[in-house]
């Protein structure tokens, strides 16, 4: 036999047969990172029972001790994860991520407890702590690379977060909240057709509460709004955003933003009528169509202008270009 091979296998051998500790287990937990737990000499946060376990995390947030922490609660969830207290630990895990500066990971040691234990204590806490965090990525907060490195912000992906919100929780006190939220995220995001959608579910399903039924119903006239001055012809949703004021001027007239939602309207119906105006234009001076298309278009437009507004300036030049057409309209021959 190989005389280096017969020296290799005395030397593996020798290195089982001797004794040894071994290392300690090495462990990544998100928004944590790495870390050795160790077995040798028991390190002074680890408890053989789950409740004591737990009581060291509970000690040492208490103290702000956020590292001690999360690796007490951590093997609560490790060892014992069907016990009682695992719901608690999990939610200390979050308190100490929120507490970090580390949001997302926050958001999902939250989210853990909604999917998993369902009927934790500590469940409205959480939604309303998932809340508070989904608004400070409204606000403009980054989300992060690894949970370290900020790249980029999203109003979609907020939307998202308060989405999840509204599903963990569709009868709990945050929830109508979290559901304007939503539009306002796709607002933000200058994603008006989604802000509309989303603003009508909240005045929809939480119509038995005034106050967010109202914001509700008022932010959807301003998206229609901001949605119709995105395009100059779009009359379809200039009539929506009237119509959504309106409704909101009937069932809360004394809402302290009536009057702002009444100037809305009366802007909102200026502009349909300069629209409907240059609309006419276009018709008279369009060369592609014969005239009398070009003729009938223009009489079409012109007329919405007097309906809309017999008064405005543009309905005083409408009058005059409609009799002008007419004038010069060629008399059908007799039957």
């Amino acid at each position: 036999m190989n005389r280096r091979f017969v020296s290799l296998l005395l030397l593996v051998a020798a290195a089982l047969l001797m004794p040894f500790r071994s290392p300690a287990p090495l462990y990544y937990t998100p928004g944590e990172g790495w870390y050795y737990e160790s077995f040798g000499a028991k390190a002074d946060w680890m408890r053989p029972r789950a409740q004591d376990q737990l009581a060291v995390a509970e000690e040492a947030f208490t103290n702000e001790n956020y590292k001690v922490t999360l690796h007490a609660a951590h093997r609560v969830l490790r060892q014992w994860p069907l016990s009682d207290y695992a719901p608690r630990a999990e939610y200390l895990i979050g308190r100490c991520l929120e507490q970090s500066g580390k949001d997302e990971a926050a958001f999902n040691a939250y989210e853990a407890i909604i999917q998993k234990y369902p009927h934790s204590e500590d469940y409205e806490d959480v939604l309303w702590r998932q809340y508070d965090i989904a608004n400070r990525f409204l606000e403009g907060e980054y989300f992060r690379l690894w949970g370290t490195i900020p790249l980029y912000r999203s109003m979609d992906e907020t939307a998202k977060l308060f989405s999840t919100i509204v599903t963990n929780g569709p009868y709990s006190d945050v929830a109508p909240h979290a559901q304007l939220r939503v539009g306002a995220a796709h607002e933000r995001g200058k994603d008006y057709p989604e802000a509309v959608k989303a603003y009508a579910s909240a005045a929809d399903r939480y119509y038995n509460q005034p106050s967010i039924a109202a914001d509700a119903l008022y932010r959807e006239g301003v998206a229609y709004y901001k949605q119709a001055a995105t395009a100059e012809y779009d009359q379809g949703t200039a009539g929506k955003a009237i119509a959504a004021f309106t409704d909101f001027l009937t069932l809360y007239p004394d809402d302290e933003r009536a009057d702002n939602a009444q100037k809305a309207i009366e802007l909102l119906r200026r502009q349909q009528v300069e629209g409907n105006f240059k609309i006419a234009e276009f018709y008279e001076k369009n060369k592609v169509l014969n005239a009398q298309q070009r003729r009938d278009g223009a009489l079409v437009y012109y007329n919405q202008v007097l309906q809309l507004d017999a008064n405005s300036p543009f309905a005083t030049v409408a009058r005059q270009r409609i009799e002008q057409i007419r004038s010069h309209t060629p008399t059908p021959p007799a039957s």
